[in-house]
């Protein structure tokens, strides 16, 4: 029955992520809620409280740059709520909902207490890695206008990263410590994956700057 309820919970976001940048937009929620029907499946999760979280976990948009960015969980949480009582979504399933919602960002660092909460942190983490994780870490530093690296240490070796500096500081900051936060089997196993992945790029930016 939840795939009944999806089409009114991407309506919703149409008017919420008017303000979203490149990487926050409906394509990432898209990839989130895939990520975590998977993780639902493979950890016994419940969907119906799994789905609607995934696709409103970032109804609310708040920019890297913005002092507030680590309410904003907490204020889609909300919001999820408010949304989700008005089309009369299931009473019992608002405070689960919007505690998954909530413990999803990093930044928050409310620790998930429920199995949903952690395939859905878990599935918003797995968008941060791999291919697609790489593409929105470089939209998201150019549209903030980051040198893509430090020209005299462009891997952080002999300072501390910084990535409100420099793009690829992101990685040593947050992106290539994701695998080790992932809270479910499934997610950590694909975390894995991705971030070999990423590795190697670094790999080869390495050489190509070097030559």
């Amino acid at each position: 029955m939840i795939t009944l309820w999806e089409p009114r919970f991407e309506s919703f976001l149409y008017t919420c992520l008017q303000a979203a940048d490149a990487a926050h937009d409906l394509a990432h929620i898209r990839r989130v809620v895939t990520s975590a029907k998977r993780l639902a499946h493979a950890e016994g999760a419940a969907l119906e409280i799994v789905v609607p979280a995934a696709w409103l976990h970032d109804c609310v948009i708040v920019a890297k740059d913005d002092p507030r960015r680590k309410e904003a969980s907490r204020l889609a949480a909300q919001t999820a709520v408010t949304f989700l009582r008005s089309v009369e979504y299931p009473e019992a399933h608002l405070s689960p909902i919007a505690h998954a919602i909530a413990a999803h960002s990093f930044s928050a660092n409310i620790p998930p207490e429920t199995l949903e909460a952690r395939v859905v942190q878990d599935a918003d983490r797995l968008d941060a890695l791999g291919a697609i994780g790489l593409s929105r870490c470089l939209l998201t530093g150019g549209a903030l206008g980051r040198p893509l690296y430090d020209p005299d240490d462009p891997f952080a070796e002999h300072r501390p990263a910084d990535d409100a500096q420099f793009t690829i500081d992101h990685f040593y900051t947050k992106l290539l410590r994701l695998p080790a936060t992932m809270q479910t089997e499934a997610g950590r196993q694909e975390a894995q994956t991705r971030v070999t992945f990423m590795t190697h790029y670094l790999d080869v930016l390495r050489h190509e700057i070097e030559a």
